[in-house]
Protein backbone atom coordinates (compact mmCIF):
# COMPACT_ATOMS: atom_id res chain seq x y z
CA UNK A 1 0.00 0.00 0.00
CA UNK A 2 1.50 3.69 -0.92
CA UNK A 3 1.42 5.71 1.60
CA UNK A 4 -0.24 9.66 0.41
CA UNK A 5 2.15 12.20 1.30
CA UNK A 6 2.04 15.69 1.30
CA UNK A 7 4.65 17.18 -0.79
CA UNK A 8 4.01 20.88 0.92
CA UNK A 9 5.15 20.30 3.86
CA UNK A 10 9.20 20.27 2.84
CA UNK A 11 10.35 23.21 4.00
CA UNK A 12 13.46 24.05 1.95
CA UNK A 13 11.46 23.36 -1.49
CA UNK A 14 7.90 25.40 -0.01
CA UNK A 15 8.73 28.75 2.20
CA UNK A 16 4.89 28.83 3.44
CA UNK A 17 5.77 25.28 5.32
CA UNK A 18 9.10 26.91 7.17
CA UNK A 19 7.81 27.91 9.95
CA UNK A 20 5.62 24.49 10.83
CA UNK A 21 7.52 21.84 9.30
CA UNK A 22 10.60 20.61 10.44
CA UNK A 23 13.58 18.40 8.71
CA UNK A 24 16.49 16.08 10.12
CA UNK A 25 19.74 15.54 8.17
CA UNK A 26 21.17 12.16 9.17
CA UNK A 27 24.67 12.16 8.50
CA UNK A 28 25.79 8.74 6.92
CA UNK A 29 27.39 9.57 4.30
CA UNK A 30 31.11 10.64 4.32
CA UNK A 31 32.51 9.42 0.84
CA UNK A 32 32.77 12.21 -2.00
CA UNK A 33 33.09 11.56 -6.00
CA UNK A 34 34.25 15.22 -6.05
CA UNK A 35 36.95 17.95 -5.30
CA UNK A 36 34.99 21.28 -4.43
CA UNK A 37 37.38 24.01 -4.64
CA UNK A 38 35.35 25.62 -1.84
CA UNK A 39 34.64 22.76 0.19
CA UNK A 40 36.39 21.33 3.40
CA UNK A 41 34.56 18.72 5.66
CA UNK A 42 37.85 18.35 8.28
CA UNK A 43 35.97 20.11 10.91
CA UNK A 44 33.32 18.84 13.29
CA UNK A 45 32.21 22.29 15.47
CA UNK A 46 28.54 22.13 16.44
CA UNK A 47 28.94 25.90 16.65
CA UNK A 48 29.87 26.10 13.03
CA UNK A 49 26.53 26.00 10.04
CA UNK A 50 27.67 25.73 6.70
CA UNK A 51 26.91 22.15 4.10
CA UNK A 52 29.46 19.34 5.22
CA UNK A 53 29.80 19.77 8.97
CA UNK A 54 28.43 16.85 11.04
CA UNK A 55 29.11 16.12 14.89
CA UNK A 56 29.52 12.59 14.20
CA UNK A 57 28.74 10.13 11.28
CA UNK A 58 26.22 6.96 11.36
CA UNK A 59 25.53 3.70 10.18
CA UNK A 60 22.05 3.10 8.38
CA UNK A 61 21.13 1.06 11.81
CA UNK A 62 22.19 4.07 14.09
CA UNK A 63 20.72 6.74 11.73
CA UNK A 64 17.00 4.62 12.22
CA UNK A 65 18.00 4.68 15.74
CA UNK A 66 18.52 8.32 15.55
CA UNK A 67 15.26 9.36 14.02
CA UNK A 68 13.45 7.42 16.84
CA UNK A 69 14.87 10.00 19.45
CA UNK A 70 14.69 12.94 17.05
CA UNK A 71 11.13 12.44 16.46
CA UNK A 72 10.39 12.16 20.30
CA UNK A 73 12.10 15.53 20.62
CA UNK A 74 10.97 17.33 18.11
CA UNK A 75 7.65 15.81 16.54
CA UNK A 76 7.26 18.47 13.34
CA UNK A 77 9.43 16.87 11.58
CA UNK A 78 7.98 16.06 8.24
CA UNK A 79 11.49 15.94 5.97
CA UNK A 80 14.38 13.62 6.35
CA UNK A 81 17.28 14.25 4.48
CA UNK A 82 20.64 13.04 3.44
CA UNK A 83 23.38 15.66 2.75
CA UNK A 84 26.51 14.28 3.95
CA UNK A 85 29.16 15.23 4.87
CA UNK A 86 30.01 13.69 1.89
CA UNK A 87 28.15 13.01 -1.74
CA UNK A 88 25.07 10.94 -0.66
CA UNK A 89 25.34 9.09 -4.14
CA UNK A 90 29.14 8.04 -3.17
CA UNK A 91 27.88 6.00 -0.29
CA UNK A 92 25.53 2.75 -0.40
CA UNK A 93 24.59 3.48 3.25
CA UNK A 94 22.75 5.77 1.82
CA UNK A 95 20.18 3.64 -0.37
CA UNK A 96 20.00 0.95 2.74
CA UNK A 97 18.90 3.96 4.94
CA UNK A 98 15.95 5.03 2.74
CA UNK A 99 14.63 2.24 2.70
CA UNK A 100 15.32 1.19 6.64
CA UNK A 101 12.60 5.10 6.51
CA UNK A 102 10.28 3.79 3.99
CA UNK A 103 9.69 0.75 6.38
CA UNK A 104 9.50 2.29 9.41
CA UNK A 105 8.74 6.14 8.55
CA UNK A 106 6.72 6.13 5.51
CA UNK A 107 4.45 9.06 5.83
CA UNK A 108 7.60 11.07 6.00
CA UNK A 109 8.96 12.91 3.18
CA UNK A 110 12.39 11.89 1.87
CA UNK A 111 15.06 13.93 -0.27
CA UNK A 112 18.46 14.50 -0.59
CA UNK A 113 21.40 16.48 -1.85
CA UNK A 114 23.94 15.42 -4.44
CA UNK A 115 26.72 17.03 -6.69
CA UNK A 116 25.03 14.70 -9.27
CA UNK A 117 27.93 12.62 -10.79
CA UNK A 118 26.38 9.24 -10.08
CA UNK A 119 22.84 10.27 -10.38
CA UNK A 120 22.07 8.83 -13.82
CA UNK A 121 22.50 5.40 -12.10
CA UNK A 122 20.42 5.46 -8.97
CA UNK A 123 17.98 8.25 -10.01
CA UNK A 124 15.51 5.45 -10.85
CA UNK A 125 16.26 3.48 -7.52
CA UNK A 126 15.53 6.69 -5.44
CA UNK A 127 12.24 7.32 -7.16
CA UNK A 128 11.02 3.97 -6.51
CA UNK A 129 12.20 3.84 -3.11
CA UNK A 130 9.93 7.25 -2.46
CA UNK A 131 12.21 9.81 -2.60
CA UNK A 132 10.23 13.16 -3.02
CA UNK A 133 13.01 15.72 -3.34
CA UNK A 134 16.29 15.65 -4.90
CA UNK A 135 18.61 18.90 -4.46
CA UNK A 136 21.85 19.12 -7.47
CA UNK A 137 24.46 21.64 -6.77
CA UNK A 138 24.92 23.12 -10.23
CA UNK A 139 27.38 25.61 -10.72
CA UNK A 140 28.25 25.45 -13.93
CA UNK A 141 26.73 24.58 -17.57
CA UNK A 142 30.08 25.57 -19.33
CA UNK A 143 33.32 23.06 -18.56
CA UNK A 144 35.80 25.58 -19.21
CA UNK A 145 33.92 27.54 -16.03
CA UNK A 146 33.63 24.06 -13.94
CA UNK A 147 37.01 23.17 -14.15
CA UNK A 148 37.97 26.34 -12.18
CA UNK A 149 35.22 25.37 -9.47
CA UNK A 150 36.17 21.86 -9.17
CA UNK A 151 39.93 20.33 -8.63
CA UNK A 152 38.71 16.31 -9.64
CA UNK A 153 35.97 14.02 -9.92
CA UNK A 154 36.39 10.21 -9.55
CA UNK A 155 34.17 7.97 -11.40
CA UNK A 156 34.40 4.52 -10.58
CA UNK A 157 38.30 4.23 -10.08
CA UNK A 158 39.11 6.58 -13.02
CA UNK A 159 40.47 9.99 -12.01
CA UNK A 160 39.90 13.01 -13.76
CA UNK A 161 41.09 16.29 -13.23
CA UNK A 162 40.57 19.78 -15.58
CA UNK A 163 37.52 20.23 -18.05
CA UNK A 164 37.29 16.55 -18.49
CA UNK A 165 36.16 16.26 -14.88
CA UNK A 166 34.09 19.07 -15.11
CA UNK A 167 32.27 17.83 -18.73
CA UNK A 168 31.56 14.27 -17.20
CA UNK A 169 29.95 15.63 -14.01
CA UNK A 170 27.42 18.33 -16.27
CA UNK A 171 26.34 15.68 -18.64
CA UNK A 172 25.73 13.38 -15.52
CA UNK A 173 23.93 15.99 -13.86
CA UNK A 174 22.02 16.99 -17.28
CA UNK A 175 20.91 13.37 -17.28
CA UNK A 176 20.12 12.67 -14.10
CA UNK A 177 18.36 15.22 -13.43
CA UNK A 178 16.01 14.59 -16.50
CA UNK A 179 15.64 10.72 -15.38
CA UNK A 180 14.62 12.05 -12.02
CA UNK A 181 11.86 14.74 -13.64
CA UNK A 182 11.02 11.75 -15.76
CA UNK A 183 9.87 9.80 -12.36
CA UNK A 184 7.91 12.99 -11.32
CA UNK A 185 10.79 13.69 -8.48
CA UNK A 186 10.44 17.37 -7.24
CA UNK A 187 13.84 18.94 -8.22
CA UNK A 188 15.89 21.73 -6.82
CA UNK A 189 19.13 22.84 -8.09
CA UNK A 190 22.17 24.98 -5.77
CA UNK A 191 23.76 27.43 -8.03
CA UNK A 192 27.00 28.73 -5.27
CA UNK A 193 28.04 32.23 -6.52
CA UNK A 194 31.91 32.41 -6.97
CA UNK A 195 32.92 36.09 -7.49
CA UNK A 196 35.38 36.07 -10.54
CA UNK A 197 34.72 32.26 -11.25
CA UNK A 198 30.73 32.07 -11.78
CA UNK A 199 29.30 35.19 -11.29
CA UNK A 200 28.77 35.90 -14.67
CA UNK A 201 27.43 32.83 -15.86
CA UNK A 202 24.82 32.21 -13.47
CA UNK A 203 21.44 33.39 -16.09
CA UNK A 204 23.23 30.67 -18.35
CA UNK A 205 22.76 28.08 -15.43
CA UNK A 206 19.19 29.14 -14.98
CA UNK A 207 18.38 28.63 -18.25
CA UNK A 208 19.50 25.09 -18.51
CA UNK A 209 17.77 24.40 -15.21
CA UNK A 210 14.34 25.93 -17.11
CA UNK A 211 14.87 23.91 -20.22
CA UNK A 212 15.19 20.63 -17.76
CA UNK A 213 12.22 21.27 -15.89
CA UNK A 214 13.66 22.07 -12.32
CA UNK A 215 11.23 23.27 -9.79
CA UNK A 216 13.61 25.63 -8.21
CA UNK A 217 16.68 27.03 -7.73
CA UNK A 218 18.46 28.47 -4.98
CA UNK A 219 21.08 30.87 -6.00
CA UNK A 220 23.36 31.36 -2.98
CA UNK A 221 27.15 32.87 -2.25
CA UNK A 222 30.38 30.79 -1.51
CA UNK A 223 31.40 30.99 1.66
CA UNK A 224 35.16 31.00 2.30
CA UNK A 225 36.90 28.35 4.45
CA UNK A 226 40.01 27.92 5.35
CA UNK A 227 42.67 25.82 3.51
CA UNK A 228 40.44 25.90 0.11
CA UNK A 229 41.69 27.21 -2.74
CA UNK A 230 38.83 29.60 -2.40
CA UNK A 231 39.95 30.59 0.86
CA UNK A 232 40.63 33.84 -0.19
CA UNK A 233 37.95 34.71 -2.53
CA UNK A 234 35.77 37.34 -1.28
CA UNK A 235 31.74 36.29 -0.35
CA UNK A 236 29.69 37.90 -3.09
CA UNK A 237 27.42 40.84 -1.75
CA UNK A 238 23.77 40.46 -1.16
CA UNK A 239 23.35 43.20 -3.66
CA UNK A 240 24.73 41.01 -6.42
CA UNK A 241 23.03 37.70 -5.01
CA UNK A 242 19.79 39.85 -5.18
CA UNK A 243 20.67 41.10 -8.79
CA UNK A 244 21.26 37.47 -9.95
CA UNK A 245 17.78 36.17 -8.38
CA UNK A 246 15.93 38.96 -10.25
CA UNK A 247 17.30 38.34 -13.33
CA UNK A 248 16.87 34.23 -13.08
CA UNK A 249 13.22 34.55 -11.01
CA UNK A 250 11.36 34.59 -14.70
CA UNK A 251 13.41 31.76 -15.54
CA UNK A 252 13.05 29.27 -12.78
CA UNK A 253 11.96 30.21 -9.61
CA UNK A 254 13.74 31.16 -6.96
CA UNK A 255 14.77 30.07 -3.23
CA UNK A 256 15.31 32.98 -0.79
CA UNK A 257 15.28 31.03 2.92
CA UNK A 258 18.21 29.04 2.53
CA UNK A 259 20.16 28.84 5.68
CA UNK A 260 22.72 26.50 4.60
CA UNK A 261 21.82 23.82 7.01
CA UNK A 262 24.72 21.49 7.91
CA UNK A 263 24.72 17.55 7.25
CA UNK A 264 23.09 16.76 10.95
CA UNK A 265 20.97 19.77 10.56
CA UNK A 266 17.84 19.10 12.58
CA UNK A 267 14.20 21.10 13.22
CA UNK A 268 12.86 23.84 12.39
CA UNK A 269 14.78 26.18 10.15
CA UNK A 270 14.58 29.10 11.97
CA UNK A 271 15.17 26.86 15.10
CA UNK A 272 17.62 24.23 14.31
CA UNK A 273 18.55 21.70 16.91
CA UNK A 274 21.92 20.27 16.13
CA UNK A 275 23.75 21.26 18.97
CA UNK A 276 21.13 20.46 21.17
CA UNK A 277 20.61 17.41 19.55
CA UNK A 278 24.69 16.83 19.05
CA UNK A 279 24.42 14.57 22.20
CA UNK A 280 22.58 12.44 20.74
CA UNK A 281 23.71 11.99 17.92
CA UNK A 282 26.52 11.35 19.63
CA UNK A 283 25.57 8.09 21.50
CA UNK A 284 24.26 7.02 18.44
CA UNK A 285 27.14 6.95 16.40
CA UNK A 286 28.54 4.50 19.47
CA UNK A 287 25.81 2.55 19.42
CA UNK A 288 25.34 -0.95 18.17
CA UNK A 289 21.83 -1.70 17.14
CA UNK A 290 20.84 -5.39 17.74
CA UNK A 291 24.22 -5.96 19.94
CA UNK A 292 24.13 -7.21 22.95
CA UNK A 293 27.29 -5.20 24.51
CA UNK A 294 27.39 -7.28 27.93
CA UNK A 295 28.92 -10.01 25.51
CA UNK A 296 31.76 -7.49 24.15
CA UNK A 297 32.70 -6.39 27.44
CA UNK A 298 36.29 -5.34 25.80
CA UNK A 299 38.28 -2.80 23.38
CA UNK A 300 40.70 -4.08 20.89
CA UNK A 301 43.31 -1.15 20.44
CA UNK A 302 45.95 -0.67 17.25
CA UNK A 303 48.70 0.35 19.10
CA UNK A 304 52.95 0.66 18.27
CA UNK A 305 53.99 1.24 22.12
CA UNK A 306 50.87 0.43 23.83
CA UNK A 307 49.98 4.41 25.28
CA UNK A 308 48.99 5.95 21.88
CA UNK A 309 45.95 4.95 19.10
CA UNK A 310 48.58 5.33 15.93
CA UNK A 311 48.26 2.35 13.86
CA UNK A 312 46.31 1.72 10.58
CA UNK A 313 44.26 -1.30 10.62
CA UNK A 314 45.35 -2.74 7.73
CA UNK A 315 49.13 -2.36 9.12
CA UNK A 316 48.32 -4.00 12.63
CA UNK A 317 49.88 -7.39 13.37
CA UNK A 318 48.26 -7.57 16.72
CA UNK A 319 45.93 -5.88 19.09
CA UNK A 320 45.70 -4.92 22.65
CA UNK A 321 42.57 -5.80 24.24
CA UNK A 322 41.74 -3.71 27.27
CA UNK A 323 38.65 -4.17 29.45
CA UNK A 324 36.49 -1.23 32.19
CA UNK A 325 36.96 -1.89 35.34
CA UNK A 326 34.95 0.61 37.81
CA UNK A 327 36.58 3.61 37.09
CA UNK A 328 39.58 1.96 35.51
CA UNK A 329 40.75 0.63 32.47
CA UNK A 330 42.67 -3.25 32.99
CA UNK A 331 44.73 -4.44 29.86
CA UNK A 332 43.70 -8.31 29.23
CA UNK A 333 45.92 -9.81 26.48
CA UNK A 334 47.55 -9.31 23.16
CA UNK A 335 45.51 -11.01 20.12
CA UNK A 336 47.82 -11.17 16.98
CA UNK A 337 45.95 -10.45 13.92
CA UNK A 338 45.17 -12.41 10.45
CA UNK A 339 48.39 -12.33 8.23
CA UNK A 340 48.40 -9.61 5.59
CA UNK A 341 46.67 -10.86 2.05
CA UNK A 342 43.48 -13.07 1.50
CA UNK A 343 41.40 -9.99 0.92
CA UNK A 344 38.14 -9.92 2.80
CA UNK A 345 38.56 -13.27 4.00
CA UNK A 346 41.14 -11.16 6.18
CA UNK A 347 38.83 -8.74 7.37
CA UNK A 348 36.25 -11.85 8.15
CA UNK A 349 38.80 -13.44 10.46
CA UNK A 350 39.51 -9.85 12.41
CA UNK A 351 36.25 -9.89 12.82
CA UNK A 352 35.41 -13.39 14.44
CA UNK A 353 39.02 -12.92 16.26
CA UNK A 354 37.29 -9.48 18.14
CA UNK A 355 34.26 -11.47 18.66
CA UNK A 356 34.17 -10.51 22.02
CA UNK A 357 35.11 -6.63 21.46
CA UNK A 358 32.56 -3.71 21.32
CA UNK A 359 35.06 -1.90 19.21
CA UNK A 360 38.70 -1.82 17.72
CA UNK A 361 40.54 1.75 18.41
CA UNK A 362 42.68 2.21 14.90
CA UNK A 363 44.36 5.57 12.88
CA UNK A 364 42.60 5.07 10.18
CA UNK A 365 40.55 2.01 8.46
CA UNK A 366 39.51 1.07 4.83
CA UNK A 367 35.65 1.22 3.61
CA UNK A 368 35.88 -2.83 3.38
CA UNK A 369 37.33 -3.80 6.58
CA UNK A 370 34.90 -1.09 8.24
CA UNK A 371 31.56 -2.58 6.69
CA UNK A 372 33.04 -5.97 7.67
CA UNK A 373 33.75 -5.08 11.65
CA UNK A 374 30.19 -3.07 12.18
CA UNK A 375 28.74 -5.88 10.68
CA UNK A 376 29.88 -8.11 12.64
CA UNK A 377 28.98 -5.57 15.94
CA UNK A 378 32.58 -4.42 15.88
CA UNK A 379 32.53 -0.35 16.16
CA UNK A 380 35.64 0.60 14.26
CA UNK A 381 36.70 4.40 15.54
CA UNK A 382 39.56 6.64 13.65
CA UNK A 383 41.29 8.26 16.14
CA UNK A 384 44.80 9.44 17.49
CA UNK A 385 46.05 10.15 20.88
CA UNK A 386 46.22 8.61 24.29
CA UNK A 387 44.96 4.94 24.20
CA UNK A 388 42.66 5.71 27.82
CA UNK A 389 41.34 8.46 27.05
CA UNK A 390 39.63 6.79 23.91
CA UNK A 391 38.70 3.97 25.70
CA UNK A 392 36.73 6.53 28.38
CA UNK A 393 35.17 7.55 25.01
CA UNK A 394 34.14 4.27 24.19
CA UNK A 395 32.77 2.97 27.26
CA UNK A 396 30.93 6.48 27.55
CA UNK A 397 33.07 8.73 29.34
CA UNK A 398 34.69 11.01 27.14
CA UNK A 399 34.73 12.98 23.95
CA UNK A 400 36.22 10.71 21.20
CA UNK A 401 35.22 14.07 18.91
CA UNK A 402 38.38 15.48 20.12
CA UNK A 403 40.61 12.84 19.43
CA UNK A 404 39.79 12.27 15.47
CA UNK A 405 42.89 11.28 13.34
CA UNK A 406 43.76 14.71 11.40
CA UNK A 407 45.85 13.29 8.95
CA UNK A 408 47.20 14.90 5.98
CA UNK A 409 45.95 14.11 2.39
CA UNK A 410 42.34 13.03 3.80
CA UNK A 411 41.25 12.19 0.36
CA UNK A 412 39.93 8.79 1.94
CA UNK A 413 37.84 10.56 4.64
CA UNK A 414 37.26 13.82 3.91
CA UNK A 415 36.82 16.04 0.82
CA UNK A 416 40.07 16.57 0.46
CA UNK A 417 43.34 14.88 -0.79
CA UNK A 418 43.80 13.66 -4.74
CA UNK A 419 40.91 11.36 -4.78
CA UNK A 420 42.13 8.26 -4.66
CA UNK A 421 39.61 6.99 -2.38
CA UNK A 422 37.56 9.81 -0.71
Amino acid sequence: MTTEKDLSKHPCFNRESAGTCGRVHLPIAPKCNIMCNFCNRKYDCVSESRPGVTSAVLSPAQALLYMDKVLEKEPRITVVGIAGPGDPLANPETIETIALLKDKYPHLLFCLSTNGLALPTHAKTLAELGVTHVTVTVNAVDPKIGAKVYSWARDGKVILRGEAAAALLLSRQLEGIKILKEHDVIVKSNTIVIPGVNDHHVLEVSKTLSELGVDIQNIMPIFPVADTPFADVPAPTHELIHNLREQAKDVVPQMTHCKRCRADAVGLLGKDLSGEMAGILGDCAKALPGVDLSKRPYVAVASREGLLVNMHLGEAHKFQIWKQDGDNFVFVEDRYAPEPGGGTKRWIDMAKLLLDCRAVLIAACGETPRKILADSGVLPYECSGLVESALAEVYGAGDLSKLKSRRKGLGKACCGGGGEGC
